[in-house]
């Protein structure tokens, strides 16, 4: 049986930013019916790989065969009609328009249809919907849907226009457990209709569990290529850092003494439910629990942006009340929200600018105002304490990768001096080096005494960085867990079983 010509092949393909060599001479083959992923660390050349297949790049050199047709490049028209598709992490939805309008505006878009006919806007969809094999309400308002849901819209969409090729952009990042089996579910039920998908994704657990062939990046070239069978996580992560990363276990030293920082006793708000619990100097505790179980809730509650309905909060022994994110501060607590671009970052702003924005009274003068060698000196030190990858402070935030603006997030509080850091998603849409880098900065702040809440439904990263981790469940802490049961399988039983 002769072997399944591919859908699409790159070879050569080389890419200049000004003085930056994105892609250098990568070569890349997919297969029909194939599920291929591209890994590398943020800035290795992914998004720009992307963009190439998709059409919105033009290759410096290098050629594209689709089928047997040689290109020099593509059109985003071209990729189209060829029946390339791309699923971005923001699924390039309009929340205003019903599930239906989302489903049919490319057709009417396409068709340059200016008069709309419902009746054939609601077969598009259903016809859409059908393809995917799912059920959806087709006059419910997208903004209403979960992210889970938005995703299967992006995917019935994208299979309209008799998708051949699918690229699913960090597909999993804002998904649960349940809700990540269900997509790996779908894209092998898409693999079996003869759809390629290109799944590009930080998460290594995921791109082995649903990949045939692999392909890493590194700093533009391509470094490492082949079945997914012949890789397990250490490998990837080598080939993608070019080290190997530790895997120990963070561990409460041998002379640890417990010092409560904070402690929480029958905390009641809109969805928590008497939580009590406490955290003390040196330790790292997580916080997990499946979607809507509050975890969030309660961080909000303990920052001061959610009111408290009930309950006492003792921070280092004294009665607080937390009505503000003011209070919170001045309490020593800090806040990192789990959605880093819309919350914690002014993202055209610069680094130093971004650095100093929760802290700006210690900066000033006399006179009311700061410095400029203030502002530098300040931004310089956190650029080196925390190895935040920039050619200097003064670039806005917005042309850092992922990871670095997560720990431009960080040196913001940081330079507030808190006792309490809570961080809800620490390293989400992070690459692996950058999420060893922040994994390691936690533990040397643990190390001086700080107390460190970690909310997360990343287990692996909950197993390896927390010495208890508690467990939510409809608004309730419902387990805690520590020592030998920190382990990801044992936390991802624990959450199933309520």
């Amino acid at each position: 049986m002769e072997p399944a010509s591919p859908f699409i092949t790159l070879e050569g393909i080389d890419k200049r930013f000004g003085g930056v060599q994105a892609l250098r001479n990568v070569s890349l083959r997919i297969e029909p019916g194939e599920v291929h992923s591209l890994a590398g660390e943020n800035g290795s050349g992914k998004s720009t790989l992307i963009k190439i297949l998709s059409g919105v790049c033009r290759p410096d050199g290098g050629a594209i065969t689709i089928g047997d047709q040689r290109l020099d490049s593509l059109r985003p028209v071209d990729a189209i009609r060829r029946g390339i598709q791309v699923i971005y992490q923001d699924f390039s939805l309009f929340p205003n328009l019903t599930v239906g309008e989302n489903l049919a505006i490319n057709d009417l878009l396409e068709h340059s249809r200016w008069l709309v006919r419902w009746r054939s806007v609601r077969k598009t969809a259903r016809d859409a919907v059908a393809a995917l094999g799912v059920d959806m309400d087709l006059d419910q308002p997208l903004g209403e849907l979960s992210v889970a849901e938005k995703q299967l819209v992006a995917i019935a969409r994208a299979l309209l226009h008799d998708a051949r090729l699918i690229i699913m952009d960090e597909p999993t990042t804002a998904l649960t457990g349940i809700e990540v089996e269900a997509l790996l579910k779908i894209v092998r039920r898409l693999k079996q209709e003869g759809v390629a998908i290109l799944f590009v994704s930080h998460k290594l657990r995921e791109v082995l569990a649903i990949s045939d062939r692999l392909t890493v990046l590194r700093n533009g070239e391509v470094v490492a290529e082949g079945p997914a069978a012949e890789f397990d996580e250490a490998e990837i992560t080598y080939r993608m850092t070019g080290r190997r990363l530790h895997a120990n276990r963070y561990v409460l030293p041998s002379d640890w003494q417990r010092q409560p920082l904070l402690k929480a006793d029958r905390l009641s708000g809109r969805t928590v439910r008497e939580v009590s619990f406490e955290l003390c100097a040196g330790e790292i505790v997580g916080l997990t629990g499946l979607l809507g179980s509050g975890q969030t809730e309660l961080a909000l509650m303990l920052f001061g942006i959610r009111p408290c309905a009930g309950g006492t909060l003792l921070i280092r022994g004294e009665s607080k009340r937390i009505r503000s994110v003011r209070d919170a501060m001045a309490a020593g607590i800090a806040y990192l929200p789990e959605d880093r671009l819309a919350e914690g970052l002014f993202l055209e702003q610069s680094i130093e600018r971004n650095v100093v924005a929760a802290d700006l009274a210690s900066l000033r003068n006399r006179a009311g105002l700061i410095p400029p060698s203030r502002l530098r000196k300040e931004s310089d030190r956190w650029l080196t304490e925390l190895a935040i990858k920039a050619p200097s402070g003064q670039i806005p935030v917005s042309a850092l990768s992922g990871g670095n603006q997560q720990r431009v997030v960080l040196a913001k509080w940081l330079s507030t001096q808190p006792g309490i850091l809570i961080l809800n998603g620490p390293t989400v849409g992070v690459d692996v080096g950058s999420k060893q880098a922040i994994h390691d900065q936690l533990r040397e702040l643990a190390a001086r005494g700080m107390g460190i809440l970690i909310i997360s439904d990343d287990l692996p990263e909950l197993a390896g960085n927390c010495n208890r981790i508690l467990v939510m469940h409809q608004g309730r802490l419902v387990d805690e867990l520590s020592g030998a049961d920190c382990d990801a399988d044992t936390i991802a039983l624990r959450l199933t079983s309520f």
